[in-house]
């Protein structure tokens, strides 16, 4: 069996002495951070009662991940991600120190409120594509799963221990405490961070612009499959799952009529539910494809948000909680494990920042759609719209498959050697022509087009903004491919960014040209006329 398409065992990652500390303590994390949000939504039902105003505290906190999610996703390729992430955790630090401060001194209004979470998701923006893009840095290859779905199990335990604790402070307490107890745990995350010795990456080549970083990163998404495959079965699941996260506070108090520990207990579930899924999640993997995967925890949780529209029994609630937590957990780390597999090293924190821009966009205009919806329809009708929602966007998107897209390689490789050029040539100079001469037997012409049409992908991904494939007219034998690249560095990067499946299709390009010699590779540079 390809090692890289080993299934291991959901715990093996923690053999990794860095990824098991840092997992620690981003569960202490978590577990404040899920306090804050107990307090933050309870806190708002206390300053008005409007759904709508409810629903905002979701959004606040999802709404920068849209805003910001592509520059956070280009600096975290460009920057040192350790040095990134201490400031974006000490950001968030201070965030919520102010905010239970306010909150202590009763200065806090609802728009205060929605303002201070909304700095607080500002730091989140920028630190969870690089938090995402370190994975794969902390265990090997054949972990990437498995890591990606010990974090899940982490969140969900933090989940699981955070409402509740924070229901429980409320209650005991007030609501300020669980924002200064949230400031206090980024303090551990930070310590883990400062004395990870991380190895950066290697390059000659000078540090990308952030402008252009992020023209590259949107490039490479538009040209993998694989990416766009799992952002439209994200988008179609996360705006009418959205539902249940941004309407579950009224829906406790209004609809339930409990307290803060019984929200909080309503959560505790949902977590409960997700450690159980992670823990399936090994067994699933090895029996099911990720196509199925998604399917299946779709529609569970599809028929328990449309459940709840029906019984306001509280243990019933509870159990439709956990089985909403497993599909939860099970889908989202398959789809996220999908990505972070998907692209190379040297884009990974970009392309994470695209899926991430469109999940919590999605998920901050599904919370501001659903509290709107639920101000004039009632709450039990809302659940009800997002359950049929859900099964239809399912449906529409059925034909996004993901399974054929696992196991890439994509590791560097040195294909190409750095193209000879002219000492005096510009690194920024350009736009830079490549072209390559193939000969191929004019009767396997249809077989070579539909590599190309592979060859054309690769060329886009990696830096091209123009390709073609031409046909000599005077001889059926002669092709010649040519793309266009912004820079002479840009070129440069070409080279550096070549995967080995990348190199395998290239070679399967290869073996359709003709002769003991390669095909003639030339680079010419647009000459500036004066």
């Amino acid at each position: 069996m390809n090692q890289r398409s080993v299934v291991t065992s959901t715990w093996s990652p923690l053999r990794q002495s860095v990824f098991r500390a840092l997992w620690i303590a981003t569960i202490a994390s978590n577990v404040g951070t899920w306090m804050q949000d107990v307090g933050a939504a309870w806190l708002m039902t206390s300053l008005s009662n409007s759904p709508l105003m409810v629903a905002l505290v979701e959004s606040a906190t999802t709404l920068p991940m849209f805003m910001l999610a592509l520059p956070a996703g280009a600096l975290a390729d460009i920057l040192d991600r350790r040095r990134l992430l201490l400031i974006t955790q000490g950001w968030m630090m201070f965030a919520a120190a102010a905010l239970g401060m306010l909150t202590y001194l009763g200065i806090t209004t609802p728009w205060l409120l929605l303002t201070l979470t909304f700095l607080l998701g500002f730091g989140a923006a920028m630190n969870a594509p690089a938090w995402q893009a370190i994975v794969p840095e902390l265990v090997q290859y054949r972990d990437l799963h498995s890591a990606v779905a010990l974090n899940s199990i982490g969140f969900n335990i933090s989940r699981a221990l955070g409402p509740a604790l924070g229901g429980l402070i409320i209650s005991a307490a007030g609501v300020y405490p669980t924002f200064l107890l949230n400031a206090v745990t980024f303090l551990g995350v930070m310590v883990v961070l400062y004395r990870w010795e991380r190895t950066p990456s290697e390059s000659a080549l000078p540090s990308e612009r952030l402008f252009g970083a992020m023209k590259a990163g949107v490039r490479y998404v538009r040209q993998s499959p694989p990416l766009r495959n799992a952002l439209y079965r994200s988008v179609a699941f996360i705006l009418f799952a959205s539902v249940l996260w941004s309407l579950m506070p009224v829906y406790a108090r209004n609809t339930l009529g409990l307290g803060a520990s019984g929200y909080g207990m309503i959560l505790t579930f949902i977590g409960l539910g997700a450690v159980a899924g992670a823990e399936a999640l090994s067994r699933v993997r090895k029996t099911l494809s990720i196509d199925h995967v998604v399917t299946v925890s779709a529609s569970v949780f599809g028929i328990a948000i449309t459940t709840l529209a029906f019984i306001q029994d509280f243990v019933m609630v509870c159990v439709l909680m956990f089985v909403c937590g497993g599909a939860w957990l099970t889908l989202l780390s398959r789809l996220n494990a999908s990505v972070q597999s998907s692209v190379p090293s040297w884009v990974r924190a970009r392309a994470l920042s695209v899926y991430l821009l469109l999940f919590f966009g999605t998920f901050a205009l599904g919370s501001f759609l659903w509290g709107l919806t639920a101000s004039h329809i009632g709450i039990p009708e809302t659940f009800l719209t997002a359950g049929i929602g859900l099964f239809a966007g399912l449906v529409i998107t059925a034909r996004f498959r993901l399974k054929d897209y696992e196991g890439m390689d994509l590791s560097p490789t040195k294909r190409w050697p750095t193209p000879t050029s002219f000492d005096d040539v510009d690194p920024r100079s350009g736009p830079v022509l490549v072209t390559v001469e193939y000969r191929i037997d004019p009767g396997r012409s249809e077989g070579f087009a539909k590599v190309m049409n592979e060859v054309k992908r690769t060329r886009l991904r990696d830096g091209a903004i123009r390709w073609n494939l031409y046909r000599d007219t005077e001889d059926k034998g002669k092709y010649l491919e040519t793309f266009v690249v912004e820079s002479w560095l840009e070129h440069l990067r070409q080279h550096e960014r070549i995967t080995a499946s990348d190199n395998d299709l290239l070679d399967q390009a290869l073996k359709f040209h003709l002769g003991d010699k390669p095909p003639v590779v030339s680079h010419l540079i647009a000459e500036r006329l004066k």
